[in-house]
């Protein structure tokens, strides 16, 4: 049995839940508790917060976990990073009141930053040889220059809606952060064929994001030309259609291209063109 931790709740929450539910992994029961077993998968889940999760990994009460890059590095705790995620995306920004004059990493001389990250702050002050106070807060960071409480904020930013609505502005960006999976250093035998199991699965889910699945008819002497633009995993699947002279091409194509794709392909002559969606793939 792997037990993984998992932030008990908020985003990244939520979007662990949804690539364990993705993965096929079904939870036995459906109302959050701190230790729930998966049904048919040797797995258990633990629910911790975001902060205890490295240090849970590192000792071994958990044997691996889903936590936000910023957490990991914050703690610096002796777990062994598995894999990026590539969802729960953020960045660690400094952030000023939006009236304020900002000329540069001297305006942060001799302030005070309010933050849950002081530790990742720190080494990022000493590395521009500023010297600022901290202030360290446990959430609502960002309310800390409207009271007085420090001249300057410290927090991660994804979207840029709360700096706005408390009237300040990013100014800094000092680390990018995403989930990661990390595990203990110490896993058994068992324990990694489980966890290298789900990092399969993992693997299949990702793949697929971004990407469709397209069935179309065109001319055989068009193929090369259709290939060009539809290279597929290694190449497109060409099969004759009973109607001499055409063939039907099967493929996979980006999300980022798709309409200028299609619009080439139509171009060329592809007529009957179906787009699916793809739930994963495995290379």
């Amino acid at each position: 049995m792997l037990r993984i931790a998992v932030q008990s709740k908020g985003r990244l929450y939520e979007d662990t839940m949804s690539l364990l539910q993705e993965t096929g992994i079904i939870l036995s029961k459906s109302k959050r508790t701190l230790l729930i077993s998966a049904v048919e998968f040797p797995l258990e889940v633990l629910f911790l917060r975001d902060d205890d999760i490295p240090q849970s990994v590192a000792n071994g009460v958990a044997d691996a976990g889903i936590v936000g890059e910023n957490e990991y590095v914050e703690k610096g705790a002796e777990a062994m990073l598995v894999k990026r995620l590539g969802f729960s995306k953020c960045r660690l920004a400094l952030a000023i009141p939006k009236d304020e004059n900002y000329e540069g990493m001297k305006w942060f001389q001799r302030k005070t930053i309010a933050t849950s990250y002081p530790n990742i702050l720190h080494k990022f002050l000493d590395k521009n040889g500023v010297k600022a106070s901290l202030h360290e807060i446990s959430g609502s960071v960002e309310i800390a220059p409207g009271i007085g409480l420090a001249d300057a904020i410290f927090d991660i930013v994804s979207s840029g809606s709360t700096l706005i609505s408390n009237q300040l502005k990013e100014v800094e960006v000092v680390m990018k952060s995403e989930a990661l999976l990390i595990a203990n250093k110490n896993l058994s035998n068992d324990k990694r064929a489980i966890l290298d199991e789900l990092i399969f699965r993992f693997d299949a889910i990702n793949e697929a994001r971004g990407k469709k699945y397209v069935l179309l008819n065109a001319p055989r002497d068009k193929v090369a030309e259709i290939s060009e633009l539809l290279p597929g995993v290694k190449s497109p699947t060409v099969t004759s259609l009973a109607d001499e002279g055409w063939v039907s091409i099967q493929s996979v194509i980006t999300e980022k291209h798709f309409w200028e794709i299609i619009g080439k392909l139509k171009a060329i002559g592809a007529e009957g063109i179906i787009v699916v969606p793809i739930e994963k793939m495995i290379l």
